[in-house]
């Protein structure tokens, strides 16, 4: 299932990965979305446990939502970040697997990943790990994930329905999805599709 006005798959992965490498590299920057501890503090995420976290886990932050709402991470687990970013979210799972617990984060972002690697070192956050690849083709093994977690991210697919057979391939049975995105109740008109400008936002 395709939307046939929405841009090319390749146009619009280098869209989104130029946006967000910008907020990689420069987050003080003013964009268009709220992003780092305040949009953190919104979100309803337990500021202590930001505040403990160093700035560079923090500042590149540019979540929907708080996919730890829906649901506990339990000690031993393994978890799936899907679009991992800056690491924010995995550095909160990560802390709750422990050291017998296993997060994957993956996104296609070279700048993100570069962060996220280097800050999960500086935390001494072992049992997290960043790999690149899509959403839609991710360098997970089938049926290994415990719980997936994914905040803001789907809605930058084109094609939602591979990028959720992805993440469902990646489940254990009776695997959990903590999901936080933007949901649309209402029909998008075909030029607001065809502007990348808007699917990065």
């Amino acid at each position: 299932m395709t939307i046939g006005v929405a841009p090319k798959t390749e146009v619009l992965r280098k869209e989104v990965q130029e946006k967000y490498a910008e907020v990689a590299v420069n987050p003080d920057q003013t964009f268009h979305f709220r992003h780092g501890g305040p949009l953190a503090e919104i979100l309803g995420y337990a500021m202590d446990q930001v505040d403990a976290m160093p700035p560079q886990a923090v500042e590149s932050f540019a979540g929907v939502g708080n996919p730890f709402s829906l649901g506990a991470i339990q000690l031993g687990e393994t978890v799936l970040d899907v679009g991992s970013g800056g690491g924010f979210d995995s550095f909160i799972a990560g802390q709750a697997v422990g050291p017998g617990g296993k997060v994957i984060g993956v996104d296609m972002t070279e700048a993100m990943l570069d962060k996220a690697r280097g800050t999960a070192k500086q935390m001494g956050q072992e049992q997290v790990e960043f790999r690149q690849g899509f959403v839609e083709d991710m360098p997970v093994p089938d049926g290994s994930i415990d719980v997936v977690i994914s905040n803001g991210v789907i809605n930058l697919c084109p094609d939602k329905y591979e990028a959720f057979e992805e993440v469902f391939r990646t489940l254990k049975p009776g695997g959990r999805l903590y999901l936080a995105d933007i949901v649309v109740h209402k029909p998008v008109p075909d030029a607001a599709k065809e502007n990348v400008d808007l699917w990065t936002a």
